[in-house]
């Protein structure tokens, strides 16, 4: 699964034109560091009456989930906070309340993600995967209030053949810039339809010098 990628175009006047977001920016929002991991904030381009908005979630819906821990008292499994970066099952509970609602469809641009592949623990070669005719590419997102703040989450699908031999789990969703209002919009049956791997010849692959290199 994606847990890391990069947003290295983060102006907010070449987001404004890319995604045809008006100003003025909401006077709360901040700037996201351009390389991103769970539980910290992105970008995110949503529809709100009739007219798209630009602003920033943190990324992961929380959820609790059994533990190894049993509380002597239950016989139970305590319960333990975790974050889904994620969308895998579009049919789980747990998605489609965001999905069935165009309101709770978003787009979380991005210019490149990265994944793991095969190698030994602490020595995987991690690899950067971007479309290199779209300086601004955007994931399939889903949103949420909670009490501490939006959420945001994006969807994946099964690997195309760039990115298989790296990651054969899954990769993210990404969405042509044409599709893109579709997903914001469309009935969910149709906007699902974009649920789909996008196509390899399309896309570059690159080795990472340094996994550990952190753009900040």
């Amino acid at each position: 699964m994606c847990n890391r990628f990069r947003m290295t175009e983060g102006q907010m006047v070449a987001l404004a034109e890319r995604y045809g977001v008006r100003a003025p920016f909401p006077p709360d929002l901040s700037v996201p560091a351009p390389e991103l991991f769970p539980d910290k904030p992105v970008y995110v381009v949503r529809q709100e009456a009739g007219e798209r908005r630009l602003d920033v979630m943190r990324w992961g819906f929380p959820r609790r989930v059994p533990g190894k821990r049993v509380d002597p008292a239950t016989g139970r499994p305590v319960l333990i906070d975790t974050l889904v970066t994620n969308v895998r099952n579009t049919d789980s509970p747990f998605w489609r309340s965001a999905l069935v609602d165009p309101a709770r469809r978003c787009l979380v641009p991005f210019t490149s993600f990265s994944e793991y592949g095969p190698g030994a623990k602490g020595h995987r070669p991690l690899h950067w995967f971007d479309v290199p005719s779209l300086p601004l590419s955007s994931f399939a997102g889903v949103w949420r209030p909670t009490a501490a703040g939006p959420v945001v989450a994006f969807l994946t699908t099964e690997p195309n053949p760039l990115v298989a031999p790296i990651h054969p789990q899954a990769m993210p969703v990404l969405l042509d810039p044409e599709d893109e209002a579709h997903w914001l919009t469309a009935p969910v049956e149709e906007a699902l339809v974009l649920a789909r791997p996008y196509p390899s010849q399309l896309m570059r692959a690159t080795l990472a010098e340094d996994p550990k290199e952190v753009l900040t």
